[in-house]
């Protein structure tokens, strides 16, 4: 196992430095003057602008700026905004929000995807499992957007049940309402890939030896059929955990919450390249790492499973 983890860290080390390159190079490549942006309509200073580009090294060839972005990040110096602001901060105020949003809606969308996609599949074939297929269908189909306005609506607006927007320092009830949106999309898939492996498990002759050994049907349930089902829902987890920790751009717009995804769109739109690649980075660090852990599960999940 400690083999593994060493060989799996080093190939982290290339992906960290591709990932930061390919997206420092896009950044870079964007059209516009960010300096010159500051300006506004007014006359750009051309002793001010090349001072503010001395100050950010926009004046230096885009290696030297992409090697000089590593040197800083290894210390967690993710330099300053154009406002002024570090970037580091404004990264520790947005990241809270999002990972409590993260893991409302990875919890909603895990506990209900498994109940429901297992219901589904020992059910394969009743009315239960048509309506289950049914619902996750028009999940996937709906836009997040459109199913975002319409629970707004619905539960904010018409029934008054939980608030619309989320606000500056959202709780838990603020947040509930973007977690289901932002869950719902992985919630369907997740059921209908438990439903695919609990009725593919079900027929097996493990299943029925079990069975025939005197095994209650809980019990062949949870040790048997469930577990060997959640390995590839397991990975689609994992995948999914590092994309809800970098925050849902369209849900947090919608919704009005200050996170990661809000953060991102909004250093887009000013042209705030250091804080665009500053996220991503981390962002991509959280990939990387949900991915490892997803390769350790799959050993407690099936013993087959070792790395030696």
């Amino acid at each position: 196992m400690g083999k593994y983890l060493l060989r799996r860290v080093l190939q982290m080390i290339p992906v960290v430095l591709g990932t930061t390159l390919l997206v420092y190079a896009l950044v870079f490549a964007m059209p516009g003057d960010p300096v010159k942006a500051m300006f506004g309509d007014k006359a750009v200073n051309e002793a001010v602008a090349a001072q503010i580009r001395a100050e950010y090294n926009l004046d230096k060839p885009f290696i030297i700026q992409y090697l000089l972005f590593l040197k800083n990040a290894l210390t967690l110096n993710f330099g300053m905004t154009f406002s002024g602001q570090p970037v580091i901060n404004l990264i520790a105020d947005a990241f809270p929000v999002t990972i409590r949003l993260g893991l409302m809606a990875f919890c909603f969308e895990a506990i209900f995807g498994v109940i429901f996609g297992t219901i589904s599949g020992l059910k394969k074939g009743t009315w239960s499992d048509s309506i289950i297929l049914i619902v996750s269908l028009l999940l996937i189909s709906v836009p997040t957007f459109v199913t975002g306005f319409v629970l707004q609506y619905l539960f904010g607006i018409e029934w008054s049940i939980l608030p619309v927007t989320a606000g500056a320092d959202p709780g838990f009830m603020d947040l509930l309402l973007p977690a289901v949106v932002l869950g719902s999309v992985s919630m369907a898939y997740i059921i209908r890939l438990s439903r695919a492996e609990v009725s593919s498990n079900i027929a097996e002759d493990y299943v029925r030896t079990a069975r025939a050994k005197g095994m209650s049907n809980r019990s062949v349930l949870f040790r048997h059929v469930l577990r060997n089902s959640l390995i590839p829902v397991v990975t689609y987890l994992g995948q999914d955990l590092g994309a809800l920790m970098g925050g849902a751009m369209i849900s947090e717009t919608i919704f009005n919450i200050h996170g990661i995804g809000y953060l991102t769109y909004q250093s887009i739109l000013k042209g705030e390249a250091n804080l665009v690649v500053s996220i991503v980075t981390l962002l991509m660090l959280i990939f990387v790492v949900c991915n490892l852990v997803v390769d350790l599960l799959y050993a407690a999940l099936d013993p087959r499973i070792r790395y030696e």
